[in-house]
């Protein structure tokens, strides 16, 4: 049973943008911490951008100031905002929660591709 699904993945030229969802559907996940990730062929997953239930967040150096987390409450979505797409953001992006407590992300959706053109 997927309990959180990603979407907004797609094909653009660097430069171009592009917004990926996170819909909870357990109405849950949404108030605790949350992440994007991504992993490249060849890679290791790594952190994008993480929320926590304050709302503060935190990204990654190479994605600062281009990449944008936020939620939106009412419609129990997680958003990454990704503007001046590069070729190296080329990946497939997954969204992941945990209890704020917890160290560990535990629950991880099955991911949305992202392919950026040069």
């Amino acid at each position: 049973q997927v309990k959180v699904v990603e979407s907004g993945g797609g094909s653009v030229r660097a430069g171009g943008s592009l917004r990926l969802s996170c819909v909870d559907s357990t109405n849950t996940y949404i108030r605790s911490c949350m992440g994007w990730f991504r992993q490249a062929p060849g890679k290791e997953r790594e952190v994008v951008a993480a929320i926590d239930n304050f709302g503060r967040a935190t990204y990654a150096n190479p994605v600062k100031g281009r990449f944008t987390i936020s939620k939106d409450y009412a419609k129990n979505t997680l958003y990454l905002q990704m503007n001046s797409l590069k070729p190296e953001d080329t990946a497939m992006y997954f969204c992941a929660a945990r209890p704020c407590w917890a160290p560990e992300y535990s629950l991880w959706g099955q991911g949305t591709q992202v392919t950026v053109s040069s």
